[in-house]
Parts: C-alpha cells; structure tokens; sequence
C-alpha cells in the first residue's frame, strides 16, 4: 500500500529534508505546501492519508489551518503536529486541538518516516 503525506511547513529546507527523509520509505508518497492555505487547496483533490503540520507559520498557523482542516473539509485525516513546541504542556495542547499527534523540531531524518508510521492506521 502506498501512502500519501502532506507535510505543511514555511522553510523550504526543511520541506526538503522532510520530503527527502520520508521518502526513504519506499510505500510514502510525499507533497508538500508552504502555507495553511496551500495545504487547505491540495487536501480535497490529493487526498493524503496524513497531514504533517508545522505549528509556528505566518498568516495561518497550524492551530488555525487544523481548525479550518476539521471545520471545512475533514474530520478524519490524522494530523500530526511537527514543532518546536513539542514539551509536555505544549503537545497536550495541541492534541486537544484535535492533533493526533506531535513529532519535536529539531526531527531525526532517518527516523521521521518511523516515527509517522507510528501514526497510521491501516484500513
């Protein structure tokens, strides 16, 4: 099974190395998006099984684009916060925002890919 990953973030390297990292598994197909509004457009024709969103972005953060994700297009798609703001207050925030999880920034490379499967749920 091939599955399909939006990561969500506003620098372009680590969009980069993201994608790079995730797809060293060879069953994730990966896009990516710079803003909220970018991933807001890609979610309904594209798809993903998972969104890897970052917290701290402009315009929209990731609290406000999770919120538009839930209210206007889909309750289901599992969310997983990736931040710097990863300590144990923080995360409990964000999982009560209905994230399904946070991965911490700085994230290993080699291990990002794992550390989504832990996320995915098989249908």
């Amino acid at each position: 099974m091939s599955w399909r990953i939006l990561y969500v973030d506003d620098e372009p390297d680590l969009r980069e190395v993201a994608q790079l990292s995730l797809e060293l598994d060879p069953e994730f197909e990966v896009r990516t998006c710079a803003s909220g509004a970018e991933a807001l457009e890609e979610l309904p024709t594209w798809k993903p099984h998972v969104v890897l969103l970052d917290f701290m972005m402009p315009d929209m953060d990731g609290a406000a684009t999770l919120k538009r994700i839930r209210d206007d297009q889909d309750r289901t798609t599992p969310v997983i916060f990736i931040t710097a703001r990863a300590g144990d207050s923080d995360a409990a925030a964000l999982m009560a925002l209905g994230a399904q999880g946070v991965i911490a920034k700085p994230f290993d490379p080699m291990r990002l890919a794992e550390r989504v499967r832990e996320f995915l749920v098989r249908d």
